[in-house]
């Protein structure tokens, strides 16, 4: 289990850097490509529809391909994406959301069917929640190493250093494809009925029902936050290298929340109610969120952003394990695929809906606000199937 868990932690991070980073450097692209801020948005809105239909179909190619194979895969894929985008100006980004995140989407798929194998069962909120502190480990570095970066190559330069470091660690899985992909079915067929059939599996089962609804909460307010916040720092006046500094130390709070959370989920309550504790706490931090301004000083910011990263942030584990504990055996990647798929959704509708309503009012603040419907909505869908 320590193999695959390390494995999948590694794999999730270099990933993870690659996919934050447009983000981080947001205000540099914005400012050579002549575009508006409301562009960051309707970039992760592209890329959301991309990773939807790659984690529909990602059930299939893992039971094909094994988990390793697919994680080398996804790596490769979120390289290909940022060197188009390099290349490419506002059409290369629109292409490198759809090649660098439509097949990149399989990998937390395939960590779960890795994991949802090899993970004690008691112990598996505790086990998803280890792997998945990647993902803010991956935010964290982007976020802190990003903008130095591209003070020194410039963002294109940046995005080529975190491409060739993809490519590297795929081939460093290589050893532990035939290790851990025992259980590859060469021959499996997939077929495009597959889209269908795995989203009707999530919504047949209650229990998987309600943890897509609150993956389509949690994983669009998470891409707000992550999409918007050094943007909206640098809108209060933060110069671009204090903006991903503050940035990546709130992003570390979700590091250690992340271990706590599977933790306590795993050990003191059951998994639903912490993830309801959770939503009212995104709910609660992104309401204060909107009411910074530049009178506010960095401490409570700190504190503030803190807050809405320890819970939008932290979430994953928990949600992941209770997806591969309701699957059929060897289907941990399908099942968490359909839920994931759920997530994708929120993460299109919410940075869409933020960027349309930024453009309308020409602030922040209503953006922020509207942001804290979805958390409360879900927080009482799992009270309710918790009882």
């Amino acid at each position: 289990m320590v193999i695959a868990v390390v494995a999948m932690f590694l794999q999730q991070t270099c990933g993870s850097v690659g996919r934050v980073l447009p983000a981080v450097l947001a205000p540099l692209i914005i400012r050579e490509l002549h575009a508006d801020a409301s562009w960051v948005g309707m970039y992760f809105g592209v890329v959301a529809v991309a990773a939807l239909i790659g984690q529909l179909g990602a059930g299939g190619y893992i039971i094909r391909h094994g988990a390793i194979r697919m994680s080398q895969v996804a790596l490769l894929s979120v390289g290909a994406g940022m060197a188009v985008a390099v290349v490419g100006g506002v059409a290369g980004f629109v292409l490198s959301a759809l090649v660098g995140n439509g097949i990149a989407a399989v990998a937390t798929p395939a960590s779960s069917q890795l994991l949802g194998r090899w993970a004690v069962r008691r112990y598996a909120p505790f086990a998803f929640s280890i792997a998945q502190t990647a993902i803010p480990a991956g935010i964290l570095l982007a976020g802190s190493l990003g903008p130095p970066l591209a003070q020194q190559l410039g963002w294109r330069g940046t995005m080529l250093v975190s491409a060739g470091a993809c490519c590297c660690f795929a081939l460093l899985l290589q050893p532990l494809q035939g290790r851990l992909d025992t259980e590859a079915s060469p021959h499996h067929a997939i077929h495009l009925s597959d889209f269908h059939t795995t989203v009707a599996g999530v919504m047949a089962v209650p229990e998987l029902r309600a943890l897509g609804l609150a993956c389509f909460a949690f994983n669009g307010l998470q891409a707000v936050f992550t999409a918007y916040l050094v943007t909206y720092l640098t809108a209060l006046g933060y110069d671009l290298v204090t903006a991903g500094a503050l940035f990546s130390a709130v992003i570390a709070i979700a590091i250690p929340c992340r271990i706590l959370w599977g933790w306590v989920g795993s050990f003191l309550v059951p998994p639903r109610v912490m993830m309801a504790a959770l939503a009212f706490g995104m709910a609660v931090s992104i309401a204060l969120t909107g009411m910074f301004g530049p009178a506010w000083p960095a401490l409570a910011i700190g504190l503030v952003a803190g807050s809405l990263s320890a819970t939008a942030m932290s979430w994953h584990g928990i949600l992941l394990s209770e997806s591969a504990r309701l699957a059929p055996p060897g289907r941990a990647g399908t099942v968490t695929g359909g839920v994931l798929s759920f997530g994708q959704m929120g993460a299109l509708v919410c940075p869409l809906s933020f960027a349309l309503l930024l453009r309308t009012t020409g602030g922040y603040a209503a953006a922020w606000i509207v942001c804290t419907i979805p958390a409360v909505w879900v927080g009482m869908i799992l009270l309710r199937a918790s009882r």
